[in-house]
């Protein structure tokens, strides 16, 4: 899939979830969606990408696996860059801060992600690369 097709592919998921408070169908649906805003390490400009999340207390996690790509995906780069965002959960928008968990709390936490959705598992094996896993707080 090229930007284009990514790009409309998420605008279409971004307007199913405003439209039906957070709750989308296709591959996602009964999954926990999130719509995490982010501003670009260079350019500044937001963006906004719909992902799934998995509770954590009161930290939501998200994951950057890209499907397995080699390479992060430019929300990660993004988030690392400008960590105190907007999110939107269901008719909620709130600001959280943004950390990647470190290498102990990710194996951790990895596991219940894998055993809840083993699509994350596939990518994993799909890359070299670790993928990151990021928790969200509430600002």
């Amino acid at each position: 899939m090229n930007a284009d097709d990514v790009n409309d592919w998420n605008r279409k998921v971004i307007d199913e979830f405003r439209a039906n408070e957070g709750k989308v169908g296709g591959p996602f649906a009964g999954a926990p969606m999130i719509l995490v805003h982010h501003f670009g390490a260079k350019s500044g400009v937001e963006r906004v990408s719909p992902m799934v999340y998995f509770p954590d207390g009161e930290r939501l996690l998200i994951v950057a696996s890209a499907a397995g790509s080699p390479k992060n995906p430019d929300w990660y780069h993004n988030l690392k860059a400008n960590p105190e965002v907007p999110v939107e959960v269901g008719p909620d928008t709130f600001p959280v801060v943004v950390e990647e968990l470190a290498t102990a709390e990710r194996a951790e936490k990895w596991a219940a992600i894998t055993a809840a959705m083993p699509g994350f598992a596939e990518y994993q094996e799909k890359t070299s690369r670790q993928i990151p896993v990021l928790a969200l707080t509430r600002a």
